[in-house]
């Protein structure tokens, strides 16, 4: 399968209703389920969707006025005070026991509706009139956008700080804290910033995950009849996800996972590990069906994410399930002995390890104490996720991705590496101005070439922020990096760093193409942990910091690339994104910095307990740890060969050859159409349900499905109008009823407030009323 949006979308159009009166309605001759016919009442001879290309310009707008200014005092008065709300809600959240992300979509929201009351009620005219231009334009909006979306995440780089303090009692200079914090978020926005014309400008990197977002946008910003009822169904929508919302997350929150065999069989625990779901750890939801849009749309909106993609990904969450039950209930690994979903170490008897009693003064392996405490073992369920991610691309693997991109995309491949033959190195060199603050980034490019995506084509007429400036930023944070190590106790020499670059960027082109195609971004953190782990043996900080430059890079530049493609789509202009982006991110390193500290001087203990309270928790930073322990202290004890784990490693060899046999089946039985076939995908979603909340999965591939394939390819004119923006106002309503609710009444700001326990809010035990095991 080409990982192209028309393979991944489909390959043909449909027959216009003339046509069809003289033929069946049917799929065409080669039996192409994604090649369906327009239905007779959608008064439209238009066609299904086919490629990359009209879906970017169907479904969002191409058009660009160019009078339009981001660059107004207003847009900086909101996106900073967004970009600051946004970066101390995500360090508090970090420490809390429920998740919480700040989404896209709600900060879209908030934003557009602060520059609309700013336009209404400041005075054009006098001291304030600079907050007031006039009326609140789409590139203001993308502007605030981007800045505040770079700053509303929980840099990883807090993560290893509090691991530091909470674990090892080390802390790091607050100086050398904040440098870490910029070098380690700012690297990966310098290797994908010189990657822009491989991962951004082409059609075929559609980034489908932002174009809810700018249907939103046109339907917002654009007059006319058709954009007024884009608005209205926007309204509508977003009205009701809003108070429906509440049904779910606070009065029925049975209606997160309704299971007819829990209600059935409330008593049973093999009932309860297969069925059950609504709680965290709790089970695998099959049949379970979810009612709560915040969990079928966790990060991900299924509307967005192409058909071929998700018919993978159904296909690996089958083998999921079945695959966990025979590894549990064949007692492999010990499974018994331990919970069924859990990602912490255990004790052989099942009790919690304590990694405490195996480090020495300076925090390595101590073989002695080791050897007194024995070697510790995961649930045998989350061993099938280290394996199915090695085997795969994601969450952390690499092997099927690179072989199944070498496959079917060789001639992709050969154009993203194009650069390193002599000729183009030459000829980046040529380009490649030193003197960058005189770079007037203007881009000779022939504008007639049918071959330019419409939306970059556009952006031509924009002074672009070149090459140089990226590569500045990479240089300096790459500078920075190199002096923190050696600032922060991080243990990790600088050969290690240099190889955690290296892997970074290798992964960058592969992965971020993967998330470009097809929506779903992957992380590397358990390949790079493994790497890490066996280069520096017995050090469980430097695996941490390994972790930090080779996974959070790569993190860090699909972010980039991803507001960039937004910015892009949007018609900001380069440079506008570009200042966006490192205001955004600068100022949300130091935010999380400032809160991680102050929460973990008064809630210390808390963080250090095993369960927490309702308001804090540290179950992230002890997840880290215990990985960093498990891959940084005890990879040679639990993952070399001969060892209890030893296939972990061994499986990113094996995947490697997973692809092979699907590209020969399609290449000499094509109408066998093994193209459909993603495998890195299925590969990766055998180990998807290792933990959360998995009661949701059934209604993610149900409206993935009635999305991508019955009304796209029934009703194709209504897709291309609306499923977008329906999808844009299921995710701001829900995120907008689930911040109020959060600090209204589930603890966010402090006490806990849950509804009275009735029949359908189980608030003693799991809420599909399965049996609570752990």
């Amino acid at each position: 399968m080409s990982l192209t949006a028309a393979g991944a979308i489909g390959e043909h159009t449909v027959p216009s209703e003339k046509a069809l009166s003289n033929s069946d309605k049917s799929f065409d001759r080669k039996g192409d389920v994604e090649t369906a016919t327009v239905d007779a009442d959608s008064d439209s001879e238009e066609g299904v969707l086919s490629n990359e290309r009209d879906i970017a310009t169907h479904v969002i707008s191409v058009d660009d006025d160019p009078s339009l200014n981001p660059w107004t005092f207003r847009a900086f008065f909101i996106g900073l005070g967004l970009s600051t709300f946004g970066g101390v809600l995500a360090e508090i959240y970090y420490f809390k026991p429920q998740t919480i992300l700040v989404s896209l979509m709600f900060l879209a929201v908030v934003s557009y509706i602060l520059g609309i009351f700013m336009e209404t009620f400041i005075p054009r005219r006098g001291l304030l009139c600079y907050l007031n231009p006039g009326p609140f334009n789409k590139k203001e909006n993308a502007f605030v956008v981007i800045m505040a979306s770079a700053s509303a995440n929980s840099a990883l780089g807090t993560e290893v700080l509090a691991v530091q303090r909470l674990y090892y009692n080390v802390t790091p200079n607050a100086g050398a804290s904040v440098f870490l914090l910029f070098s380690s978020q700012l690297l990966g926005y310098g290797i994908a910033g010189m990657m822009r014309s491989i991962l951004l400008y082409p059609s075929k990197m559609l980034y489908p995950g932002v174009l809810p977002l700018l249907s939103m946008f046109d339907a917002l910003y654009e007059g006319g009849m058709t954009a007024r009822k884009k608005l209205r169904v926007f309204y509508i929508v977003f009205t009701a996800i809003f108070f429906w919302e509440l049904l779910p997350e606070w009065i029925f929150p049975l209606l997160t996972g309704l299971s007819i065999m829990c209600l059935a069989a409330p008593n049973n625990a093999a009932v309860s590990r297969v069925f059950g779901g609504t709680d965290g750890n709790e089970g695998l939801g099959l049949l379970s069906f979810c009612f709560d849009w915040q969990y079928i749309s966790p990060g991900v909106n299924p509307m967005t994410i192409p058909l071929k993609a998700q018919l993978s990904s159904f296909l690996g969450y089958l083998l999921c399930m079945v695959v966990f039950v025979a590894v549990y209930y064949n007692n492999i690994w010990k499974a018994q002995n331990f919970p069924f979903l859990s990602q912490l170490l255990f004790y052989e008897n099942g009790t919690q390890y304590n990694q405490t009693l195996i480090l020495n003064s300076n925090y390595q392996v101590d073989p002695t104490l080791l050897a007194e405490q024995g070697i510790p073992y995961y649930s045998s369920t989350w061993i099938v996720y280290l394996l199915s991610s090695n085997l795969a691309c994601s969450p952390n693997g690499l092997a099927a991705t690179f072989t199944h991109l070498l496959l079917w995309n060789r001639d992709d491949m050969y154009f993203a590496w194009s650069w390193m033959k002599p000729s183009g190195i030459k000829k980046l060199w040529a380009n490649f101005d030193w003197k960058f603050w005189r770079a007037d980034g203007m881009r000779e490019q022939d504008v007639d070439d049918e071959d330019i995506d419409p939306h970059y084509k556009q952006m031509l007429k924009y002074p672009d922020a070149p090459n140089s400036w990226y590569f500045v930023v990479f240089l300096l944070s790459f500078v920075v990096a190199l002096v923190v190590l050696y600032k922060t106790d991080s243990t990790l020499p600088w050969w290690g760093f240099l190889i955690s670059l290296l892997l970074a960027t290798i992964s960058i082109l592969f992965f971020c193409a993967l998330a470009a195609i097809t929506g779903l971004m992957f992380a590397i953190q358990p390949f790079v942990q493994m790497i890490g782990g066996y280069l520096h043996k017995g050090l469980p900080v430097a695996n941490m910091y390994f972790v930090l430059y080779g996974s959070n890079s790569v993190t860090q530049a699909y972010l980039l690339l991803r507001d960039l493609k937004i910015a892009q789509y949007a018609k900001l202009p380069p440079r506008a994104a570009f200042t966006a982006q490192i205001l955004g991110t600068l100022l949300g390193a130091i935010l999380n910095f400032i809160m991680m500290n102050s929460i973990i001087d008064n809630q210390r203990e808390i963080l250090l307990s095993v369960q927490g309270t309702n308001i804090w928790s540290g179950q992230q930073p002890q997840m880290y740890n215990s990985q960093a322990i498990a891959w940084g202290g005890l990879s040679q004890e639990l993952f070399s060969a001969g060892q209890r784990y030893q296939w972990v490693p061994w499986a990113y060899v094996l995947g490697l050859f997973i692809p092979v046999p699907f590209w020969v089946i399609h290449r000499y039985w094509p109408k066998l159409r093994a193209d459909y076939l993603y495998t890195p995908i299925i590969t990766y979603y055998i180990g998807w349900l290792c933990v959360g909340i998995n009661s949701s999965s059934l209604s993610y591939f149900t409206v993935a499905f009635v999305s991508q394939w019955w009304l796209r390819t029934r009703y194709p004119r209504w897709f291309a109008k609306y499923n977008y923006i329906v999808g844009a106002a299921l995710d701001g309503g829900t995120q907008v009823m689930v911040f109020i609710l959060s600090f209204a009444v589930q603890g966010a700001a402090g006490t806990s407030h849950l509804f009275t326990t009735w029949w359908g809010a189980n608030q003693g035990g799991n809420y599909d009323r399965c049996l609570m095991l752990n």
